[in-house]
């Protein structure tokens, strides 16, 4: 198997409510094969998809809970100022603020935000990592 993640999806409780959240809210633009039943968004070499969580829990046949998992997202952004424009604008679009953006123990700055089904998602600047113009990170 190839050393990648193709696509992402969340569980959400109204598709509607979070397509208004990422495609009004942050300026997102969903992929022409979006449609009523589930959303897609192309980020950087993979896709982020939104799927209401009662069909996904029938798909997968296990009982998806409300709420976050253990897991979060990640937005890197490439300054610290750009963590606190994009932490705004979020909340201005109905993110819970959950950890102001602050000095991190690993060289960066970070805050976390969450989506309207809770999903975390962390804003950062990481000062050891570059991303080019398509918003691809590299390692270094």
């Amino acid at each position: 198997m190839e050393q990648r993640i193709s696509m992402i999806t969340l569980a959400v409780e109204d598709l509607a409510a979070s397509r208004r959240f990422y495609e009004d809210g942050l300026g997102w633009q969903a992929a022409g094969s979006s449609n009523d039943d589930i959303a897609f968004y192309a980020i950087a070499g993979m896709v982020l998809g939104l799927y209401p969580r009662a069909e996904l829990s029938r798909e997968t046949g296990v009982d998806i809970a409300a709420g976050p998992g253990a897991i979060t997202l990640a937005f890197n952004a490439r300054s610290r100022d750009e963590v606190d424009s994009v932490i705004s604008q979020a909340v201005e679009a109905g993110a819970k603020s959950i950890k102001a953006a602050e000095e991190a123990f690993w060289g960066g700055y970070s805050g976390y935000i969450a989506d309207p089904d809770g999903h975390l998602i962390e804003i950062a600047h990481n000062p050891f990592w570059s991303i080019d113009d398509n918003g691809h990170i590299a390692l270094e």
